[in-house]
């Protein structure tokens, strides 16, 4: 278990100097809360807590705020996401944490964040913008990433490969589902339903919003980019199928003709004068020849060849 006092800056310190009551952030393991949470929450169902959480959500009871946070790895947001708990109350705030997550964000703030007015509302801001602080940076490889497939489709000698386009889009849907969890997640803490803030910090939580609202309209900008490239990817595999069914068509046709003459002299009657002249087979020979000819230029001037 890990105790942290909120002043000018994050400060980590231990048990001794710790009090209820004061801008505090607690951080400890499943396990450890289990045994903390018995004794200081008996109102609460632990178990309801962890259970099948995947999604950032807060809930306001009579007195507490309780929630998780599902983060998702901003290298490939497909994979398993980073998930904790927290609870806050008047006595401060409770981070549960399974891994490293939480712990490398809180070094991260005692690294860079230095508070003229500490609190706990300012804190809740750092560390939810520590989240999302290089999530722009993210968001554009991603638009670089699909000019790139844009151009491959507009090259007929590049290959655009669908499986990469379409774990592409995964990833985009998996980060417009969390910024749309924190936007609801930040308009619960800006309520202040239970009074945990000080009117003078509730400043933070609109301008973390407009923020998080940036990135949600970015992606979903990207996302529309998204459905333009498949629009083009279906467009380019219709054109494909499209010359192929015109080839088809074109040797059908050409060859339509030739089998109708072959099918009619193969009908071998006993009377066909054509039979028995020495120069039938040469001349037929000439208007199998001719046909074709005719035919493909034909094709060939209304562009289909």
């Amino acid at each position: 278990m890990e105790y942290y006092l909120i002043r000018e800056t994050l400060q980590k310190t231990e048990k001794k100097h710790f009090k209820k009551g004061m801008d505090a952030v607690l951080l400890m393991n499943e396990e450890e809360f289990r045994d903390y949470g018995t004794k200081e929450f008996p109102d609460l169902d632990i178990d309801a807590l962890f259970k099948e959480t995947y999604v950032t959500k807060a809930e306001v009871s009579y007195d507490m705020l309780s929630g998780s946070f599902a983060v998702p790895d901003r290298e490939d947001p497909t994979e398993d996401d980073r998930i904790f708990h927290f609870i806050l109350n008047k006595d401060g705030l409770i981070f549960i944490d399974q891994g490293d997550f939480v712990a490398k964000v809180l070094e991260a703030i005692q690294a860079a964040k230095k508070w003229k007015t500490p609190g706990m509302a300012r804190f809740l801001y750092d560390f939810i913008d520590t989240i999302v602080k290089d999530d722009l940076r993210v968001l554009e490889s991603y638009e670089l990433d699909l000019e790139g497939m844009e151009e491959k489709l507009l090259l007929k000698d590049q290959a655009f490969s669908s499986r990469k386009f379409n774990h592409l889009r995964s990833q985009i849907r998996y980060l417009m589902m969390h910024y749309d969890q924190l936007i609801d997640l930040v308009e619960e803490l800006d309520e202040n339903e239970n009074g945990f803030f000080r009117e003078e910090e509730l400043y933070c939580f609109p301008k973390l919003l407009r923020r998080i609202e940036r990135l949600y309209s970015t992606i979903s900008s990207i996302r529309e980019y998204t459905l333009q490239v498949k629009d083009m990817a279906k467009e380019k595999i219709d054109m494909k199928q499209n010359s192929i069914t015109t080839l088809l068509t074109v040797v059908t046709t050409v060859f339509l003709p030739l089998t109708l003459i072959t099918g009619w002299y193969g009908m071998n009657f006993h009377y066909m004068p054509e039979l028995s002249w020495p120069f039938a087979y040469p001349l037929l020979f000439v208007v199998f020849v001719t046909i074709v000819i005719l035919m493909l230029r034909f094709f060939k001037k209304i562009k289909w060849l």
